[in-house]
């Protein structure tokens, strides 16, 4: 990939220049090839910078916010599609990943696709095909950010509050500890509260896919979810099953407030 990209840097022209400056994090863990990478997107009218592990690219996701990550999956602190599943249950924002690998097993890209990222491209890539499909996923996510509004920042339903920003869960003075997936179920079922969820929509919020099998597991995460709120000292808003259908979280005589 390395010699492919220096032949294009040097010789070719690789789409047209962009009037608006896309941010794009690369994560490579092979310093010629995220460089070499950087240099093609930069001249090409993208800001482009380059994480070379796991913790840094978190980091550098937290700090500067791109537009699309980029994302190897051999990556030398950590499996490539771990990385991808913590970016994606980052509900505070959406932000499109691109899987980008040379590795060997056949699975990675059904995982990959399942984990949250948008597209996988297979290495050695072509070019052309890694530009067009960034303008394609770019396109798709600002299509949805102008078909949804932008979330605020806390929930409060009775006295439970979720502060997206910091992914900080409260009922009454107590401190909930959720698992990824606990903390996006309940964000979502608060996010609309008095609103039944169908299971098939929960699946699509918390994994981003849906299969034969998300129902059962919604259920199973609901009943946990249940016990960590029942165990707090405030009474928690109740989350009512629909039989046969999904869960929505009762609001109360309390109300529900949105905090931009």
């Amino acid at each position: 990939m390395a010699e492919e990209l220096e032949t294009l840097l040097t010789g070719g022209t690789f789409g047209t220049k962009r009037s608006t400056r896309t941010h794009i994090l690369i994560v490579e863990d092979d310093a010629s090839t995220g460089d070499m990478l950087k240099d093609l997107l930069e001249a090409n009218g993208y800001h482009a910078q380059v994480a070379q592990s796991g913790a840094q690219a978190k980091s550098m996701v937290d700090e500067l916010r791109p537009d699309l990550v980029i994302l190897d999956l051999m990556l030398p602190d950590m499996d490539g599609l771990v990385l991808c599943s913590e970016l994606r249950s980052q509900t505070q924002t959406d932000i499109p990943i691109i899987v980008c690998s040379g590795t060997s097993r056949k699975r990675d890209a059904i995982l990959a696709l399942r984990l949250g990222a948008d597209d996988f491209i297979a290495k050695p890539v072509d070019i052309y095909d890694l530009e067009a499909r960034i303008d394609a996923v770019l396109r798709r996510a600002h299509q949805q950010a102008q078909q949804h509004p932008v979330e605020p920042d806390h929930y409060h339903v009775g006295d439970l509050i979720i502060d997206r920003s910091r992914r900080h869960v409260t009922l009454g003075s107590d401190e909930l500890q959720l698992t990824p997936t606990e903390y996006r179920l309940l964000y979502t079922l608060a996010s609309r509260p008095d609103e039944v969820f169908s299971r098939d929509e929960l699946a699509q919020r918390v994994w981003g896919y849906r299969d034969a099998s998300s129902g059962r597991a919604i259920d199973v995460h609901i009943r946990r979810l249940r016990v960590k709120l029942d165990s707090a000292s405030a009474a928690p808003p109740p989350i009512i099953s629909v039989r046969g259908f999904g869960y929505k979280l009762v609001s109360g005589q309390r109300g529900v407030s949105s905090v931009a």
